[in-house]
């Protein structure tokens, strides 16, 4: 029973450490940025997503060719299968299952490669929001700068997601 009452002691002088720690450094400044919306809006975004779309180009058109084969050889397969010979049907129906499996692991592939080259580029430009924010936090003296996204209130906070843009681009 004594811990119990000595632990709600040492809570109640450790809150009022804390609170009265906050209001001695009250004066520290406080800021928040919408780094979505810079991601969204910045330039960098546009070039990254044209030079990905070209990066990946010949890979998808080969699978666009892919996937057409296949579908004539399943369109065949399906309009003539019961007219043709017992060999030439099971010839085709390998062809279509080996095809099948190539154009499923060359496409699990495509989309592998192409989702991290997206994250490894996502994560440069969030990278230099993220420089051009402590930049405008250390010459503006920000002790802490949070996500606008991450915030339900902040009354004293100053937004600094317009300067960051300006940098940004």
């Amino acid at each position: 029973m004594k811990v119990k009452k000595w632990l709600y002691a040492a809570g109640i002088v450790g809150f009022a450490l804390v609170t009265t720690a906050g209001t001695a450094h009250g004066s520290d400044k406080i800021a928040v940025v919408n780094v979505s919306s810079i991601f969204q809006q910045s330039p960098q975004r546009a070039v990254v997503a044209k030079q990905l779309e070209n990066e990946f180009q010949g890979r998808a058109t080969e699978l666009q060719s892919m996937e057409r084969d296949l579908q004539t050889k399943i369109q065949r397969l399906q309009r003539e299968g019961s007219t043709m010979k017992a060999s030439e049907r099971s010839a085709l129906e390998k062809a279509v299952m080996a095809q099948r499996k190539t154009f499923s692991n060359k496409a699990q592939a495509f989309e592998q490669d192409n989702r991290c080259r997206q994250t490894e580029e996502r994560n440069k430009i969030l990278s230099y929001i993220q420089d051009a924010v402590k930049k405008i936090a250390t010459k503006e003296g920000y002790a802490v700068v949070i996500d606008a996204n991450a915030v339900a209130y902040a009354s004293n906070a100053k937004d600094i997601t317009a300067e960051v843009m300006k940098q940004v681009k």
